[in-house]
């Protein structure tokens, strides 16, 4: 039923903006279930990024590729549609449609954990209905932003999600203006309730391991000190888009303080601007992606373009993902989306 539902998705003329997508990709979601358990267990989980073609659509065939790099080289999960795969920036149907596809291509290869956050409980619970129905193994979710509500109010909205099926909760005060510590406890012996990505520092990973919730760091620059000094399970990463051996190496192979050092220059660049800013300019100038950007995002300026270049000579061409060289790509050859 599922692989008809998504044929018809995909041909009726009412979703002509969208894709073709190859019918080998469509699997029973029932072959790609997984349990809390074993979500639980994941150490490396990439927040992939979204390429874009010129005319603003999804470049399918980049982000087949950038998954396929994630594979190969060890990432154990992905986040579709978050922050960083620009979930916000896209319409219900693009977000649920790249779900299924990366799901249905991948699903059997990789867990696939969906974005479904929303600051309104009706819109976050009916995402996360699709998201499942199209045979994703958990979703993601952010408190209530801009409309934020009291601790009682958020403790209800996470269990009306929870209640559809297993849930990683998000925690980012930088971009919330709101730290949601006292409802994690109050929701964590909820059987759907995989664990928190933490965004506030590693003090709160080592609390929340010491009570016994699964936690990833939400931050590479931090995410070695959490694995190896706070307990934490991994980290959810943005770098690792970059290059997933090294991240894969820096959560599987036991505590590398040299390995991580070496990494340091590359995290704090790309923190810089808010992401994706940086990992969008980053993966044009690899080569990987075509340097456009949906606005409000912008690529960064020159100087640091020039900088990207070298941290990538210091680590090493052959660490990052493609097989182009590095360049510095000129104001002129990036394009910038005003409607998508």
């Amino acid at each position: 039923m599922l692989v008809n539902l998504l044929h018809a998705m995909i041909l009726d003329d009412s979703m002509s903006t969208f894709y073709t997508f190859s019918a080998n990709c469509f699997l029973d979601p029932c072959h790609c279930r997984t349990s809390v358990g074993d979500l639980r267990s994941l150490r490396l989980i990439t927040a992939i990024k979204t390429p874009y073609l010129p005319d603003g659509r999804f470049d399918i065939v980049a982000y087949d590729s950038l998954m396929h790099m994630q594979i190969v080289n060890g990432a154990e999960g992905v986040i579709v549609g978050g922050t960083t795969g620009e979930g916000h920036l896209m319409n219900r149907d693009e977000h649920i449609m790249l779900i299924g596809h990366t799901l249905n291509c991948f699903g059997t290869s990789i867990r696939v954990i969906g974005n479904a956050g929303s600051n309104s409980t009706k819109e976050a619970i009916r995402a996360t209905e699709q998201g499942f129905a199209v045979g994703m193994h958990a979703s993601l979710h952010i408190n209530p932003y801009y409309g934020k509500t009291s601790v009682q109010g958020l403790v209800s909205h996470f269990q009306s999600v929870l209640s559809v099926g297993p849930a990683i909760i998000y925690n980012v005060p930088s971009r919330t203006e709101q730290d949601i510590p006292p409802l994690v406890h109050a929701i964590s012996q909820n059987p759907n309730m995989v664990g928190v990505k933490e965004s506030f520092g590693n003090d709160r990973i080592k609390n929340y391991v010491n009570k016994g919730v699964p936690v990833w760091s939400g931050d590479d620059d931090q995410c070695h000190e959490a694995r190896w000094l706070c307990g934490a399970t991994g980290v959810i990463s943005v770098a690792s888009n970059l290059l997933p051996r090294l991240m894969h190496a820096l959560m599987f192979q036991g505590a590398n303080h040299s390995l991580n050092s070496k990494l340091m220059p590359l995290f704090n660049w790309l923190s810089h601007e808010p992401n994706p800013i940086g990992l969008n300019t980053a993966l044009a100038q690899l080569g990987v992606v075509r340097p456009i950007f949906r606005l409000p995002y912008v690529p960064l300026p020159r100087e640091r373009r020039i900088e990207f270049v070298r941290i990538v000579q210091a680590i090493g061409r052959e660490n990052f993902v493609g097989e182009k060289e590095v360049q510095v790509l000129e104001d002129h050859e990036f394009i910038l989306l005003s409607r998508h």
